[in-house]
C-alpha cells in the first residue's frame, strides 16, 4: 500500500470513527431518560399510577404512538353546619355538601412519538365551576369567554429535541406547577388540597421551555397569560419558573415563581392597572422508610410546601403596598403506608395569613376565595374586613386511603378549620334567606351565615387508568 493510499485510507477510518462517535452520541441522547429508574409515585401530586393500560405501539418498533388516560372522581361530603343551601365554601376541591357530585370526569390522549409531543385531555364535573368562576380575564374584550375552553382540562402541542436529558417546547393550556398538589385528587395524599394550594393557580395558557440538564434536574421557563387565566389581564404577557431537584429516589425539591399584572384598575377609566403580582413557593418531600413488601408499615414519607406572595403599585388611585397586600402560608403532611401500600394515613396541618390594603382602606384578601354569594346586606366577614383585620386560616386533615391497585381510590377524610374572622358557611348558607338563587327570595335583604369554625368528613371514590 503506497505512502497516498494509506493517507486516504487513514483519513476514511477517521471519518468513520467520527460518524460512529456522533451517532453514538446521538443514539445515547435519543436513550437518555429523565428521573429513569426512580420510582416517584409515593410523591405528594404525582400519579402512583406506574403503566398505563391503554397504550397503542408501532408494530415493528414497538414504541408507543399514543397513551391514553381515563379519570372519574366522585365523593359525599357532609358538612356539620348542614347549609340551607348545600353550598361547600372556601375550596377549590369541594363544592357542595350532603350530595353526591361527580367531581371530575376526564378523558385524553398523549403522544411523544419521534418527538413530537402532544397532549389533549377532556373533562366535565363541578369542580370546573368553581376553578374557572375565579377567572376575572374573560370579562376584558369580546371573544374571551370560558365556554369554548372549559371541557379542555389540557391541550397542548410541542416539540421533543434530544439535547442532554431533553429539551421540550410547547404551547398550549398546561397544568400550573404553582403549589405542592395536582388538579388530579388521587394524586395528592388528602382529597381537600391544602389552603396555599387551593388559593394558587391550576392551569395556565400560554407557552413553556422544559429544560433536562441532568437525569436528577428538570427547570422549565413560562410565557403565559396570566394566573390561573385563559387569556390577559394586560398588554403584557406575565412570565414564570418551575425547578425540580431529585438527587435520590427518596427526596424531591422544587421551587416555583411568578410575577405577572392580573388586576383590573379599580377606578371607571377602563386602564389596565400597573398592579405587579409575585408570587413564590417551594416543596421539600422525603421518604424515610421503605420495605414495599411489608404487611404492617411499608412506606412513610413527608412534606413541607411554603407559600408567599405579595401585589405592589404605586400609581395614583391605586397605592398597593406589598407589606399591606401579601399571602403567606406553610402546609406540613406526614403520611404512612400499610399492607403493601395498599393503605394509607395522612395527617395535615396547614396555616395562612392573607391581606390586602388600598389606598389605606383594607380590602378583600386578593388570593382568597369570597366566602358568600354577591349580594345581601353586610356580614360579619364584612365587618371584620372593614376593621382591618388580617385573614388567619388554620385547617386540619386526616385521611385514610384504601387501594386496592394502582388506579382505584377509596378515600374517608376529616377535615377541621378555623378563622379568625367568620368565614366558613353556615346553617344560613351563603346563596340567600331561602337558599335559592332565583325567584322573589333571594331580593330580600339577607346577610350570609358565616361561623369560624367548619368541620367535614368526605367520602370519595375515584380510579384513574
Amino acid at each position: 500500500m503506497s505512502y497516498f493510499e494509506k493517507k486516504i485510507f487513514t483519513a476514511i477510518l477517521a471519518a468513520l470513527a467520527i460518524n460512529a462517535t456522533i451517532y453514538a452520541q446521538k443514539d445515547s441522547a435519543i436513550n437518555k431518560v429523565p428521573f429513569d429508574g426512580m420510582d416517584l409515585s409515593w410523591v405528594n401530586g404525582n400519579s402512583r399510577v406506574k403503566n398505563s393500560l391503554l397504550v397503542l405501539t408501532d408494530n415493528k418498533t414497538g414504541e408507543a404512538i399514543l397513551t391514553g388516560t381515563a379519570y372519574i372522581d366522585t365523593y359525599y361530603n357532609y358538612n356539620f353546619a348542614n347549609p340551607i343551601d348545600n353550598t361547600q365554601t372556601i375550596s377549590s376541591t369541594i363544592g357542595r355538601c350532603n350530595e353526591v357530585s361527580v367531581n371530575l370526569a376526564s378523558f385524553g390522549i398523549e403522544t411523544n412519538y419521534k418527538n413530537i409531543l402532544g397532549h389533549l385531555s377532556m373533562q366535565a364535573g363541578s369542580m370546573l365551576n368553581i376553578i374557572q368562576d375565579a377567572d376575572g380575564s374573560v370579562y376584558r374584550g369580546r371573544n374571551a369567554g370560558t365556554n369554548n375552553l372549559k371541557y379542555i382540562r389540557e391541550a397542548r402541542a410541542g416539540y421533543h429535541f434530544n439535547k442532554w436529558y431533553g429539551i421540550n417546547i410547547e404551547a398550549g393550556i398546561f397544568m400550573s406547577y404553582i403549589g405542592l398538589e395536582s388538579y388530579m385528587l388521587q394524586d395528592n395524599w388528602n382529597y381537600q388540597r391544602s389552603m396555599v394550594s387551593d388559593f394558587t393557580p391550576f392551569y395556565f395558557q400560554g407557552a413553556r421551555l422544559q429544560l433536562f440538564p441532568s437525569k436528577k434536574f428538570k427547570t422549565e421557563l413560562w410565557l403565559i397569560n396570566g394566573w390561573q387565566s385563559y387569556n390577559s389581564f394586560s398588554n403584557s404577557p406575565s412570565l414564570g419558573s418551575s425547578s425540580y431537584w431529585i438527587p435520590t429516589e427518596n427526596m424531591q425539591l422544587s421551587a416555583n415563581f411568578y410575577l405577572g399584572r392580573d388586576t383590573q384598575n379599580p377606578d371607571t377609566s377602563g386602564h389596565q392597572s400597573n398592579r405587579i403580582r409575585f408570587h413564590h413557593d417551594n416543596s421539600i418531600l422525603y421518604r424515610y422508610y421503605k420495605k414495599p413488601n411489608a404487611k404492617s408499615i411499608s412506606q412513610a414519607a413527608f412534606s413541607i410546601n411554603t407559600h408567599y406572595g405579595f401585589q405592589n403599585n404605586n400609581e395614583a388611585g391605586d397605592i398597593v403596598k406589598a407589606n399591606q397586600n401579601f399571602i403567606a402560608g406553610t402546609a406540613l403532611s406526614s403520611r404512612i403506608w400499610f399492607d403493601k401500600n395498599k393503605m394509607a394515613l395522612t395527617l395535615r396541618g396547614d396555616a395562612v395569613l392573607n391581606q390586602s390594603v388600598v389606598n389605606g382602606v383594607n380590602v378583600f384578601p386578593y388570593l382568597s376565595f369570597t366566602p358568600a354569594a354577591a349580594g345581601g346586606i353586610p356580614n360579619n366577614f364584612d365587618y371584620a374586613i372593614a376593621n382591618n383585620e388580617k385573614l388567619k386560616l388554620f385547617q386540619f386533615t386526616a385521611t385514610f386511603d384504601v387501594m386496592p391497585n394502582d388506579y382505584v381510590t377509596f378515600r374517608f377524610e376529616y377535615s377541621y378549620r378555623e378563622s379568625n374572622i367568620p368565614y366558613f358557611t353556615g346553617a344560613g348558607g351563603t346563596t340567600s334567606a331561602s337558599g335559592w338563587t332565583n325567584g322573589p327570595t333571594p331580593m330580600l335583604p339577607w346577610a350570609a351565615d358565616l361561623k369560624k369554625i367548619e368541620n367535614r368528613i368526605t367520602v370519595a371514590v375515584n380510579f384513574r387508568l
